[in-house]
């Protein structure tokens, strides 16, 4: 992924997982807009606030065959480098905190069934001293401390979700492509070799981590693919920052490529969030994949 570093040379890098997209790479074409300054003429101390840049990062255009025939302009918005590390990673948290389900429960002394009578007498046994059998230092008994269902969840603000995934994508634009459609390649004859083959030809490789973005997923293209056990595919619901982040290759569409300009990009201005056209109603802020469709939760 291409570091934050290319925009400021003091800045570090974004690295939360052990994924080579954080890597930077000075040979890629990466441009960013000027950043806005504030300044208040009226004191003899200048205060400057730092607004949002926006970063155009230019990706091949492959055919099917593997051959570039042109490219496409990817124009996110992304956070400063100073904030862009506290920003990536309270959006993680968050996805990753609100998947847990928060049922882990354990039983104390006072519930667990039994533990009524005393077990032997207080005296004259040479043996500690016990009053239940449910006692939490013996086999069976309570436990001292142990979990109780809880809420995990926690809330951020829609705009900072958004800002987050935006500079994660603008972020992996080093080890992004984008390719033709080609749901039309797979109608006939499904079969996985086939997406192994056009993966290799794209400069993927089946063992490496890769995360499609496509605006609409036909059933073959499902078939053909899910056997892949390192490929994920998302569309725009599904779209969540942990998969962007431990991506090692991103591959878009032309159709995903224009969804995220007009969606991330600077020319957004409607706060109200579409998919495909509909409004959406987001909870917490949450841009990313629905229950049934996320990883498993933990408690």
């Amino acid at each position: 992924m291409a570091s934050l570093s290319t925009l400021t040379p003091t800045s570090t890098s974004l690295s939360f997982f052990s994924s080579s997209i954080f890597i930077s790479n000075p040979s890629t074409t990466l441009t960013h807009s000027k950043f806005k300054f504030c300044t208040n003429s009226n004191s003899n101390s200048h205060s400057t606030s730092l607004s949002v840049s926006c970063k155009l990062a230019t990706l091949p255009l492959l055919s099917f065959s593997g051959d570039k025939i042109g490219d496409f302009s990817l124009d996110l918005k992304t956070a400063p480098p100073d904030t862009s590390r506290a920003v990536v990673h309270r959006a993680i948290v968050h996805d990753l905190q609100n998947k847990r389900r928060g049922t882990a429960s354990t039983l104390t002394r006072g519930e667990v069934r039994g533990g009524g009578r005393k077990p032997y007498g207080q005296k004259k046994t040479g043996r500690a001293r016990q009053g239940s059998t449910r006692t939490p230092l013996r086999p069976g008994g309570g436990v001292i401390f142990g979990p109780k269902p809880r809420d995990w969840s926690i809330k951020i603000n829609k705009k900072e979700k958004k800002l987050a995934i935006s500079t994660a994508v603008a972020s992996a634009a080093v080890n992004t492509v984008v390719v033709e459609e080609f749901a039309g390649e797979f109608e006939e004859k499904p079969k996985t070799k086939d997406f192994i083959a056009a993966m290799k030809r794209w400069g993927l490789e089946p063992n490496e981590k890769v995360t499609f973005l496509m605006t609409e997923v036909s059933e073959k293209v499902l078939m053909a693919s899910r056997n892949i056990r390192s490929l994920k595919i998302l569309t725009p619901r599904t779209l969540n920052l942990f998969d962007i982040l431990n991506a090692d290759k991103i591959v878009l569409t032309p159709a995903a490529v224009d969804y995220l300009n007009n969606r991330y990009g600077d020319s957004y201005q409607d706060d109200d969030d579409y998919v495909d056209g509909e409004e959406e109603e987001v909870v917490d802020g949450e841009e990313g994949p629905d229950t049934e469709e996320s990883a498993d939760v933990v408690n």
